[in-house]
């Protein structure tokens, strides 16, 4: 057996999962000290447990089911590692000089953010970015619990089921229903923000598109640095709400 069949580190047969990489990749961002995310190892869904909203009891039995792996986050100073990394790929000498100022001392993640609010190609192409990072962390920690991730089924609507005058299944009206209902309740929402607040959307929405479109290649082959990045972790990081970024200095002088 080659050590991709027996999982990387370990001795482990590997075993198929049906990845939901969105959720998977939610999970991987979010490294809030009172969020635990888990990942079913049949379903391939992520569960995510808050503290505090959770019962207990139910956040105990989840921890202690072998069905259930505990998902790492990607720490808050690997995070704030891939925005040193990208600045340097921006062209505008301008930009790159706000982003640097932006990222030196605490908050560095929203001043980052902020700045390219103004800039929509730079930020698209950061989006692009840190999703292509996460997704070589995970598909490195997935490796090494000995995991392959597959196509998750689709479930073809039998020809025979029943239909609506529109010609369109029950199911399928149910859903648009559902999203029509979503993007009226958002336009409620929007026309009561202001111009700044409506920034803010119109990023974050951009974000989730951005996020999408670099996510086309959930079958490609596991990339061979994947798990050599994933080793650059650093074990005791604390969550991105609690880190305080270097300073220009102390970058300076770890350079």
């Amino acid at each position: 057996m080659t050590e991709s069949e027996q999982g990387r580190g370990n001795n482990l047969p590997v075993r198929d999962v049906p990845i939901d990489w969105e959720s998977l990749e939610d999970a991987f961002e979010n490294n809030a000290p009172e969020v635990h995310s888990y990942l079913h190892l049949v379903s391939g869904e992520v569960l995510r447990v808050v503290d505090g909203i959770a019962d207990p009891e139910m956040h105990a039995r989840i921890a202690s089911d072998a069905a259930y792996l505990r998902i790492e986050p990607v720490s808050s100073r690997e995070q704030y590692r891939w925005m040193e990394r990208f600045i340097p790929m921006v062209d505008e000498p301008d930009l790159r000089g706000q982003l640097s100022q932006a990222i030196d001392g605490k908050g560095a993640f929203r001043r980052f953010k902020d700045v390219l609010i103004g800039f929509t190609a730079e930020r698209e192409r950061w989006f692009a970015f840190r999703s292509e990072r996460l997704r070589v962390f995970m598909e490195a920690w997935l490796a090494a619990h000995a995991l392959h991730a597959v196509p998750r089924p689709t479930f073809a609507q039998e020809a025979s089921s029943p239909r609506a005058s529109t010609g369109i299944a029950p199911e399928a009206l149910s859903r648009r229903k559902g999203v029509d209902a979503l993007r009226q309740q958002l336009r409620e929402v929007v026309e009561g923000l202001g111009s700044r607040d409506l920034e803010k959307v119109i990023a974050f929405a951009e974000f989730v598109k951005a996020r999408r479109a670099a996510r086309g290649f959930a079958s490609r082959p596991e990339p061979s640095q994947a798990a050599d990045e994933a080793s650059d972790k650093s074990s005791g990081d604390e969550a991105a709400s609690d880190v305080e970024p270097p300073s220009s200095q102390q970058r300076t002088a770890a350079r």
